[in-house]
């Protein structure tokens, strides 16, 4: 009976021996798994304060787009330390040559005929400087007309911005929407109302409201200063 009673004692602590295996083992495979789920996620650009997010089954340019629109329609502040999201697309070697190849295929969904539209260029490089931003955005903006005469450019309200984002030897792309809407993309500046914005460039108010600011302390003083305010409107 004691020789049993041992042979049962033994048996359990096995149990509980590969139980804890099986235990560890399961936690050091979800450790692996989150670690490459994360990585998969977020890739590093070799850029200080640039970090690539990856996604899956769907557009970045469409995903971005969705949470631009939300903040621009909500006015609610949902990131504290990111200041512009921009949708990468498309990428090569940042070589003149490589983008004119790259972008002929790259720019057709947008502005080969029958589609069309007015555009932008916008260009920024970083840890690059053997591109020449004049050089990239007159070819680019050449392969855009030669795809279809009918687009034009605007720099005021297009209805495309072309993002050129260079990153040491690799050129992003991305064709978005509302972007001068959307405050060229700027998290920070999206959420931000009329007001605010008015409030900052005081240079926007009209000449009624520039008449209103002026408080005289006097009444000759406010007989005279009216006059300067009506000499310097008209």
């Amino acid at each position: 009976k004691f020789s049993d009673h041992e042979d049962r004692l033994s048996g359990s602590e096995r149990e509980e021996d590969e139980d804890d295996v099986e235990a560890a083992l399961k936690k050091e495979v979800g450790q692996i798994r989150a670690s490459t789920e994360q990585k998969l996620r977020r890739v590093e650009s070799g850029a200080n304060n640039v970090v690539f997010i990856r996604t899956r089954g769907i557009e970045p340019e469409n995903l971005v787009h969705h949470i631009l629109k939300d903040m621009h329609a909500t006015k609610k502040k949902k990131t504290r330390v990111i200041l512009r999201m921009l949708p990468i697309s498309g990428t090569c070697k940042a070589f003149m040559e490589d983008m004119k190849k790259y972008t002929e295929t790259f720019f057709e969904p947008w502005f080969k005929a029958p589609n069309k539209g007015t555009f932008q260029i916008v260009y920024k490089a970083r840890n690059n400087s053997h591109m020449s931003r004049e050089e990239v955005i007159k070819e680019l903006a050449g392969i855009v007309g030669s795809l279809n005469p009918e687009n034009k450019v605007d720099l005021n309200n297009p209805q495309y911005t072309i993002v050129v984002e260079i990153i040491k030897n690799v050129c992003c792309l991305s064709v978005v929407r509302d972007y001068v809407l959307f405050r060229k993309y700027n998290l920070q500046e999206v959420v931000k109302s009329n007001k605010d914005n008015t409030q900052q460039n005081p240079s926007s108010l009209t000449e009624d409201q520039n008449s209103k600011v002026v408080k005289p302390e006097t009444e000759k003083e406010e007989e005279k200063s009216s006059k300067e305010v009506k000499q310097e409107n008209k």
